[in-house]
């Protein structure tokens, strides 16, 4: 990898806990079962008061998103985001051999890929593809595209492009399990230079060490744990269900066995051993037990774990025995930019770099969970000292924060009442 760019939306799209309640309050389909619900979610969810949406839900105009806004809200991040990568590379449009374009619940015609081949006036013999279905690990689906593709293009350049559509898929309905996302997921994605020249190394700031991909689709409870479908009033949204734990565990213990080997020390190995052949024998599918008997720090300096959700943070943590130091990163993107679907990895990745955690021969580990389901896993090494605070600059001396306590929590302390739990397990 070369370079990479993250986006921040402008000012004007902030969203802040009052206005999600605002939000909230202009769904004429909830009662006050459903408002509980939502504001009690969005006050314990890890999300700060700086997260992003697009505008036509701050306006309140979800109901009249048309294919226009929705294809303006992808040029706006798209464009942004490799007009700067463009200009801080050097790299010049035309001379990129290969373009990976992911967006999950948006698929126009002609494609987002295309489009980018149209602004940018790349060569004719460009080979683009469109990802769109891939969900929150589509980013390390598109670098293992780019992985292969190398192997038959030489001294080639590649782009990637990682975001997700939110404007149109805001939900309106009621039902709990499909409101949750909301609740979760902001704008944000992210653009990313690679390329298979050697004469280049000088120049990259990471190397693709190891890349394993795990599928869970044949599973029916896996492949419907978190599904875009629609509610019994008609309205789309995406459904989260009570499966979703078991299935990431599930997930990510199988990745972890095929790439722990590829990364740890012999001493680790013959722990990790005994730990595949007790979890085989109890079938344990726990999300706290799936790691137990790791240590992946002796392999690994960083962990860049998808910034999902609190909980699902807080139990990967516990499973493989991290620190708050090695969560703070994951923690702190959710914090700031919130679930960015795709693109959540690098908002972490760019949180390490502005705290100038990533020296020189570090390996990072990247964990990534997705739709269908997934669990697609990455180790990258630090080709020199990163310092950059890119997308961070104007907020990266504030964090970590002294407390993450949403400032609204008393405002709605009433809200006390239990509720499905994909931010919080009980």
């Amino acid at each position: 990898m070369l370079a990479y760019e993250c986006y921040k939306a402008p000012d004007d799209r902030k969203l802040d806990t009052e206005t999600s309640a605002k939000i909230v309050f202009r769904n004429k389909n909830l009662g006050l079962e459903e408002y509980k619900f939502l504001l009690q979610t969005m006050v314990s969810s890890g999300i700060g008061e700086g997260t992003y949406v697009p505008r036509n839900i701050i306006s309140g105009q979800v109901d009249s998103s048309t294919l226009k806004v929705s294809i303006t809200e992808m040029d706006d991040l798209i464009f942004d985001t490799l007009d700067k990568l463009f200009a801080k590379t050097g790299i010049s449009p035309s001379e990129i051999d290969i373009l990976v374009v992911n967006v999950s619940l948006f698929s126009p015609a002609p494609s987002l890929a295309a489009r980018v081949v149209n602004r940018y006036k790349m060569r004719s013999n460009v080979k683009s593809f469109n990802l769109s279905g891939m969900g929150c690990s589509a980013s390390v689906v598109s670098i293992d595209l780019v992985q292969h593709l190398f192997k038959s293009h030489k001294n080639a350049f590649a782009v990637v492009v990682s975001t997700e559509s939110i404007g149109p898929n805001w939900y309106q309905g009621k039902e709990k399990s499909m409101m949750l996302s909301n609740c979760l997921f902001r704008s944000g994605g992210c653009s990313m230079l690679f390329t298979n020249n050697r004469a280049l190394k000088r120049q990259a700031i990471f190397r693709l060490k190891h890349l394993v991909r795990t599928h869970l689709g044949s599973k029916d409870e896996s492949y419907g744990c978190c599904t875009q479908t629609v509610d019994d009033l008609g309205y789309k949204g995406f459904l989260l269900t009570k499966s979703l734990k078991k299935s990431a565990a599930e997930a990510l213990t199988l990745n972890l066995r095929v790439l722990a080997p590829k990364v740890l020390p012999v001493s680790e190995l013959i722990r990790y051993v005994y730990v595949s052949l007790r979890e085989k024998k109890t079938k344990n599918t726990s999300i706290q037990e799936m790691g137990a008997g790791l240590n992946l720090k002796t392999g690994v300096d960083h962990l860049c774990i998808h910034p999902g959700g609190r909980a699902i943070i807080d139990e990967v943590g516990k499973s493989l025995g991290l620190s708050n130091y090695d969560l703070e990163p994951t923690r702190m993107a959710l914090h700031r930019f919130g679930n960015t679907s795709a693109g959540g990895l690098w908002y972490v990745l760019a949180y390490m770099e502005a705290k100038q955690r990533l020296k020189k021969g570090n390996k990072i580990l990247m964990i990534s969970l997705g739709a269908g389901f997934k669990c697609n896993n990455c180790v990258w090494e630090v080709m020199r000292d990163l310092e950059d605070v890119n997308v961070w600059k104007d907020s990266i001396d504030q964090y970590p924060p002294e407390t993450t306590v949403n400032p609204f929590i008393e405002k709605y302390s009433w809200i006390n009442e239990e509720y499905l739990s994909f931010v919080r397990f009980h």
